[in-house]
């Protein structure tokens, strides 16, 4: 038997969740099989998958010592030469909005390369505020991604209740993002609807007119910033936030983000010497929010890069 004490990023948790985090390997049915035995109590008690959790809970686990991992978890030590600095936008007690440079990863993967998630929680670490030994389900977490070739603002979360609202926030559209971009033609300006489906196995989207059996609407705002030879500098918003949604719908449009391998101008790209995609999330604007939410402090605040990367590489066209 293992026990726990749920901490203040265990609270309004999932129980179910709350036991995935703490075991390692075990399969959703012995899970759910441990459940109906009553072998996970909460305070004595018989617990239900959807229990939500307290602060001070004493959750046991009359589970076989394999699902245990042998030590606590620590922070994985980062690679000091591959660890490039953390440039931090803004911060307070629950949130940050970190700045990922091109090229960065938001989470590992089969590369082993250093990641965003990486960086946020070793500066958190030497900060004294995250210590992964003392907590038994929650890690910092980021709480949007963008691809590894775009440049910008990422959320991240410092505990749970931030996570779970930031989500929630995200979930109903609450937040406002805009976009730089540099496209090889000049798209034309307004707001445009489509429709996308994204297709997992080779990762990649097809977008059309009209609607049509696996595809959701997408609309997208294009305004033109300024042009130069058969370029433009454009600032996008998302209505709605689909899978590479910006990119295969600018090159739907005619006019293709500059850099871009998979929905790009090969001709431009190479003319250009541009590699990677030349887009950035350049600020979120978050809408009205619940007051019950923690993060209704946040209500009508615009969090953005003061001077982004992508307008001087314009300026260097």
């Amino acid at each position: 038997m293992k026990s726990f004490t749920a901490g203040k990023n265990e609270d309004g948790a999932r129980l179910s969740r709350f036991v995935e985090n703490v075991t390692s390997g075990m399969p959703k049915s012995l899970l759910y099989k441990a459940f109906r035995n009553k072998r996970i109590k909460v305070n004595g008690k018989k617990g239900a998958p959807d229990t939500r959790l307290c602060p001070g809970d004493l959750v046991e686990l009359y589970i076989n010592d394999e699902f245990f991992s042998a030590a606590p978890p620590t922070a994985r030590p980062l690679p000091y030469k591959k660890r490039p600095p953390l440039r931090m936008v803004y911060e307070d007690e629950n949130i940050a909005a970190l700045y990922k440079p091109a090229h960065l990863l938001c989470h590992s993967d089969r590369t082993g390369d250093v990641s965003l998630v990486e960086l946020f929680t070793d500066y958190l670490a030497q900060k004294g505020e995250y210590d992964a030994a003392a907590e038994a389900a929650f890690s910092p977490a980021l709480c949007n991604r963008i691809d590894r070739g775009t440049e910008g603002l990422v959320l991240a979360a410092k505990n749970h209740a931030a996570l779970r609202d930031m989500n929630e926030l995200i979930r109903r559209d609450l937040l406002q993002k805009e976009y730089y971009c540099i496209t090889a033609g000049v798209p034309p300006k307004g707001r445009h609807t489509a429709y996308l489906r994204h297709f997992e196995k080779n990762n990649k989207v097809d977008v059309r007119a009209e609607t049509a059996p696996g595809y959701k609407e997408i609309i997208t705002d294009v305004a033109i910033l300024q042009t130069k030879g058969p370029c433009a500098l454009c600032r996008i918003g998302l209505v709605t936030g689909r899978t590479h949604q910006i990119r295969a719908h600018l090159a739907f449009l005619g006019a293709p983000i500059l850099g871009d391998v998979k929905y790009g101008n090969r001709r431009m790209n190479d003319r250009c010497g541009f590699k990677t995609q030349a887009l950035c999330a350049a600020s979120v604007t978050f809408r009205d929010i619940p007051a019950e939410n923690t993060l209704s402090y946040l209500a009508g605040r615009t969090i953005a890069l003061e001077e982004p990367e992508i307008i001087k590489i314009f300026a260097a066209l």
